[in-house]
């Protein structure tokens, strides 16, 4: 297994549990927003790790990963307001935020050793 393919599948996985809860929200017209605006950050974090993978140098490298942390916030503001407007139950909104900000934690700290490596 090549350096970087556990957190490629775990950012996989979390996309999947992602599709899978906002399936889940209902359909009134400010729970369609937030499932939408959740989509899209809570997917794109594992498309554009793979593309970091694949960076040119390593100032591409460090981009692609602070897109991943940036849209990993993102995920983690839209999921405590899921959690806050009570749009889901707790037991269901908890598991996936608690992976959310393990991811955050994981990407932060990346980017933090990509950046102090020469």
């Amino acid at each position: 297994m090549a350096k970087g393919d556990d957190l490629e599948d775990r950012l996989i996985q979390f996309a999947v549990m992602i599709i899978q809860f906002c399936d889940r929200l209902p359909s009134t017209p400010a729970e369609r927003h937030i499932a939408g605006q959740l989509l899209r950050s809570g997917t794109s974090p594992a498309p554009n790790f793979a593309e970091g993978r694949g960076a040119e140098s390593k100032r591409d490298f460090v981009h692609k990963l602070r897109i991943c942390l940036k849209e990993l916030n993102e995920s983690r503001v839209w999921l405590k307001m899921v959690g806050l407007a009570q749009l889901l139950p707790r037991e269901e909104v908890v598991p996936v935020y608690r992976e959310c900000d393990e991811l955050c934690r994981i990407m932060n700290a990346s980017v933090q050793t990509a950046l102090s490596e020469d």
